[in-house]
């Protein structure tokens, strides 16, 4: 299969962005790979709007309570207690839905292409809306920018130093979990460091939490400040320290690189490339903008075994259809079921160390359950099948019946924007419709043949032709990779 210019362009929305929008699909075919990496350079260049979900409820209790206790930490009775829990699980349904329309409708695709990334990189899972919330706005403000500020600002956020007890760290009683974690997890990858390296790093963890308003607090009286040795280095460190010796080795690059060039190029890892990359990523003081730069803009990133190969993640499937087919949901809490039965729900990763991607997203029910996404969004089709159940992944998000699964399926349904699609396609002749079709709906190199989908079109007029080709295109097995 010659790769064509549109299949590169498409290539590149959907490993930089969440693929082509109905707006722009039919300009792939002319502009170039430069231009357009350029374009996703500049629509994300701007400082992200913060995604505020955080409700006067809350506020108002946390704010009240503040005033009459200023310096002291609010006691709340188990009713307020309660009733904040169920506000923030409303909210964190809310920062989902409001950020997957981000992913969807705005035009910073490769911001928040990388705040995804960087969202399963750095994972947290907490019941309490505005840690989320903060998090995700420190996450997306620095998701092109230099990974040394987001390590440092992620790992003082009330989300990951709640998630992994370092509120808890203290001297003489060290925790050790954040610091275990910051290194297998967020910068040098298991087997690069040692138990002792693990146990001194908590040490000088130790102190590091936070206040009842949701800010980094420093407690001195809690930090060991004796000497400590990380990594060979001896001093007497603070947190900063021990992640600023972490980011001193090149293996951090080199761990970030490889997590990264799975994310956007191919699960199969081209060592070479990793290598050549990784060694510039570090050379550049970690500026991601130019690691992403150095791997959009190189010839082999558009070869054709790169291209189609990748699983797409429920998150990436759900916004691909949305962003190709302009729609207004009947009931845009749907998006959470769907996330749910297909094994990603946005701010409830599994584990700390994020959802594992590639062909963990497929097994025999999510796969029959994304072959009929399209048709659910596109026509009033019912999702009859219950999630499977799993109380730690649940967190309150999902807690369904059966009865209910139909009649929420049913909101799931979208009036579709044909106007808009059938716009791609106004300047192709009828006989090179269906080509036309594929090549905008697929990127493997395996497709359906023409003869086998015709039988199942609706051959009416134009436009229904166009709608049951699309729909029919974005429920087989080939557009479930990109």
């Amino acid at each position: 299969m010659a790769v064509s210019n549109r299949l590169k362009n498409q290539h590149l929305l959907w490993r930089a962005g969440f693929g082509p929008m109905a707006e722009n699909a039919a300009d792939m075919d002319t502009i170039s790979q430069k231009d357009l990496w350029a374009l996703l350079l500049k629509t994300s260049s701007k400082k992200p709007e913060k995604i505020n979900v955080a409700q006067n409820l809350v506020d108002g209790l946390f704010k009240g309570v503040q005033d009459v206790s200023r310096m002291q930490k609010p006691e709340l009775t188990n009713d307020q207690k309660k009733m904040i829990r169920e506000q923030s699980r409303d909210d964190i349904k809310n920062l989902n839905i409001r950020w997957l329309e981000e992913m969807i409708n705005n035009e910073a695709q490769l911001r928040e292409k990388m705040s995804l990334f960087w969202h399963g990189h750095f994972a947290t899972r907490v019941i309490n809306s505005y840690f989320q919330q903060e998090l995700l706005q420190t996450i997306r403000e620095n998701a092109l920018g230099n990974f040394k500020d987001l390590l440092h600002e992620v790992s003082k956020s009330p989300s990951m130093l709640s998630f992994l007890n370092n509120q808890q760290n203290r001297k003489k009683k060290p925790n050790e979990n954040f610091a275990r974690e910051v290194m297998e997890l967020f910068t040098l990858g298991r087997g690069n460091y040692t138990e002792h390296d693990v146990k001194e790093a908590a040490r000088a963890f130790t102190g590091w939490g936070f206040n009842f308003k949701g800010e980094f607090e420093f407690r001195t009286m809690q930090h060991d400040d004796d000497s400590k040795t990380v990594l060979g280095k001896t001093g007497n460190f603070n947190g900063d320290d021990v992640l600023d010796i972490l980011l001193a080795q090149q293996q951090t690059a080199k761990f970030i690189t490889q997590k990264i060039y799975r994310y956007l190029v191919n699960e199969q890892v081209d060592e070479a490339h990793v290598q050549w990359l990784s060694k510039r990523f570090y050379d550049s003081g970690y500026e991601i903008k130019n690691l992403l730069e150095d791997i959009f803009t190189s010839s082999w990133f558009y070869e054709e075994k790169n291209i189609g190969v990748k699983i797409k993640s429920p998150v990436e499937l759900i916004a691909g259809i949305r962003r190709l087919l302009p729609m207004e949901l009947e009931n845009d809490q749907s998006q959470l079921l769907f996330q749910k039965v297909l094994g990603q729900i946005l701010f409830f990763p599994p584990n700390v160390a994020g959802w594992p991607g590639g062909k963990n997203w497929i097994d025999s029910s999510s796969l029959m359950i994304r072959l009929r996404l399209p048709q659910i969004l596109s026509a009033n089709d019912i999702l009859d099948i219950v999630p499977k159940t799993d109380d730690d992944l649940q967190g309150g998000m999902m807690e369904m019946a059966s009865k209910k699964m139909k009649e929420v399926t049913r909101g799931g349904t979208g009036k579709i924007d044909w106007v808009m699609v059938a716009k791609i396609f106004e300047a192709v002749p009828r006989e090179k419709l269906l080509q036309k079709i594929s090549d905008t709906v697929l990127q493997s190199k395996s497709r359906v043949t023409d003869t086998v989908l015709e039988k199942y079109l609706n051959k009416e007029n134009r436009e229904n032709y166009t709608k049951s080709a699309i729909i029919n295109l974005m429920s087989t097995p080939e557009y479930q990779l990109c």
